[in-house]
C-alpha cells in the first residue's frame, strides 16, 4: 500500500482516502486522460466531419445530424465514446474527492455522460438538406429524434445540477477560480436556447461543457 496525505485537490476538493493501492491509483489516473480526452475527441470528430462532408451548414444543422447518413456512424461513435469518457470522469470524481458533493457530482456527471451515449445511440431525422438526398425543409420528429433531444437536454441539464453541487462546495472552502469555472459552466447549460441560431448556440454550449469535463478531469487526475 502506498500512503498519501490528504491536501486540497481539484477545484478545491480534498484528495480521497489517505491510503490508496498503487494499482487503483494507476487505474484512476488512466480513467482521468480518457475523460480528459473526451472533449478533444467529439470536437476534432465533429470539425473534421463539418469539413469534409458535403451540404453541412453548422448555421442550420446542429452538429448531431452528423450521425445521419451513410457516414453517420462515425458522429454516433463520437458521441458514444465521449459519453464512455464522461463516465471514466464521474469514476474518477467519487474515488478522488470527500465531502459534500462526494456521491451527488459524480452522479449527475454519470447522467450527463449517459445522456450523451443514448444521444449517440438515437439519431436525428434528416432535414434542411443534409444529408444531400434530405429533404430541404424540416420534418416531423420521429421518436428516435424526439428520445435524442431529450438525451440532450437531460444530460446539459445534469451537468449544470453537477457544477452546481460543486460551486457550492467551492464557496464553501473559498476557492475562488473552481467556483467562477463552476458557476460560469452552470449558468451556460441552463441558458435558453433560441431558435434562430440554436444549432451554433449548442455546439458553443458543448465547448463550455466538454472545456470544464477536460479542465476538471485533468485537475483530479493530478490530485489522484
Amino acid at each position: 500500500m502506498t500512503a498519501h496525505t490528504t491536501t486540497p485537490g481539484a477545484a478545491g476538493e480534498l484528495t480521497a482516502p489517505p491510503t490508496t493501492s498503487s494499482s487503483r491509483r494507476r487505474s484512476t489516473r488512466r480513467l482521468a486522460l480518457a475523460a480528459a480526452l473526451a472533449g478533444p475527441l467529439f470536437y476534432g470528430s465533429a470539425i473534421a466531419q463539418m469539413l469534409t462532408r458535403p451540404g453541412f451548414d453548422l448555421r442550420k444543422h446542429p452538429l448531431s445530424q452528423l450521425s445521419t447518413g451513410e457516414l453517420g456512424w462515425i458522429q454516433i461513435a463520437t458521441f458514444v465514446l465521449t459519453g464512455l469518457g464522461v463516465l471514466a470522469l464521474a469514476i474518477v470524481h467519487r474515488r478522488v474527492t470527500q465531502g459534500l458533493g462526494r456521491r451527488a457530482a459524480p452522479l449527475f456527471i454519470g447522467i450527463f455522460g449517459a445522456g450523451l451515449i443514448a444521444a449517440g445511440c438515437f439519431v436525428m431525422d434528416p432535414q434542411f438538406g443534409f444529408p444531400l438526398s434530405a429533404p430541404e425543409g424540416a420534418v416531423p420528429m420521429s421518436w428516435h429524434s424526439i428520445v435524442h433531444s431529450a438525451a440532450a437536454a437531460i444530460a446539459f441539464t445534469a451537468l449544470a445540477v453537477a457544477c452546481i453541487v460543486l460551486l457550492v462546495r467551492d464557496i464553501r472552502r473559498r476557492a475562488l477560480w473552481p467556483a467562477i469555472g463552476n458557476g460560469v459552466t452552470a449558468l451556460v447549460m441552463l441558458l435558453p436556447v433560441s431558435p434562430e441560431s440554436a444549432s451554433v448556440q449548442v455546439a458553443l454550449t458543448g465547448i463550455v461543457a466538454f472545456t470544464w469535463t477536460t479542465v476538471v478531469a485533468l485537475r483530479l487526475r493530478r490530485a489522484a
